[in-house]
């Protein structure tokens, strides 16, 4: 393809290519404020597309954010700042209305991926077996009530009272129910978000177990290159939100 300007479908591309932000600060910085510790840029908070102070309670987490601001290279891109991304979208979405991210993930627990299980091949349902079956005997005795499984594509329903008890185990803090979500969606599972949130699983032994299937795949026939990268790209957010969920872990201690 050519890249000269008469060509339309390169001249397209580029145009749908979105136009980042120049770096504009030199140093970045943590301040004490009222509401907890804020990101400064030059010495001025920096602030959430919704134009909201970029402040987080943990110093675990408003180090991070100070690192991944330091790390910004010629221009701000918010694809490679995973854990920028997640503190605004607590901040600008998830603390104005909460029960609806709750109650999402409690969704998710009702079908849950550790509760559909391969029928065949023999090898993959025991990889099932030794990595999910030790997650739902622990979420048993945490929650008092044991999931259902199922074999194949067929519905199992959970009951009502198993999550009900998980909706209570969710993290208290808009920053701590917007990371929970975020591993809930890029695992697939509800149960193993709540065994890292409570300190059963850490985020490597999670990210493994919700890809037991993939890797059984990619073991027999073999890695697709954009779908590795697609893999690392939601790593990335997966670590940023297992670090938000440590330090919810440890506030409330």
């Amino acid at each position: 393809m050519s890249d000269t300007p008469d060509d339309p479908m390169r001249s397209a591309q580029l145009n749908m290519r979105p136009v980042l932000p120049k770096r504009f600060y030199k140093a970045v910085s943590v301040l004490e404020v009222a509401d907890g510790l804020a990101i400064a840029l030059d010495g001025k908070t920096a602030r959430t597309p919704a134009r909201m102070p970029l402040v987080v309670e943990s110093g675990l987490v408003a180090e991070a954010l100070a690192a991944e601001w330091a790390a910004v290279g010629n221009h701000i891109d918010p694809a490679l700042m995973p854990l920028t991304r997640l503190v605004c979208t607590s901040i600008d979405g998830v603390s104005r209305d909460p029960a609806p991210v709750a109650a999402e993930i409690v969704r998710f627990a009702s079908s849950d991926l550790l509760c559909y299980r391969a029928e065949a091949p023999a090898s993959l349902v025991d990889r099932q077996r030794a990595s999910w079956d030790p997650v739902l005997t622990w979420a048993a005795e945490r929650l008092g009530v044991a999931f259902a499984i199922t074999h194949g594509v067929g519905h199992v329903q959970q009951a009502k009272a198993l999550l009900d008890e998980f909706g209570l185990a969710l993290p208290s803090k808009p920053l701590g129910l917007a990371a929970f979500h975020t591993i809930t969606t890029l695992t697939g599972s509800a149960i193993l978000s709540l065994a890292l949130f409570e300190g059963r699983l850490d985020a490597p032994s999670a990210w493994a177990a919700a890809h037991v299937d993939e890797d059984w795949n990619i073991e027999y026939w073999g890695q697709d290159e954009e779908a590795a990268k697609r893999r690392a790209f939601r790593l990335s957010d997966m670590e940023a939100a297992a670090l938000v969920l440590e330090a919810h872990r440890h506030s409330a201690k």
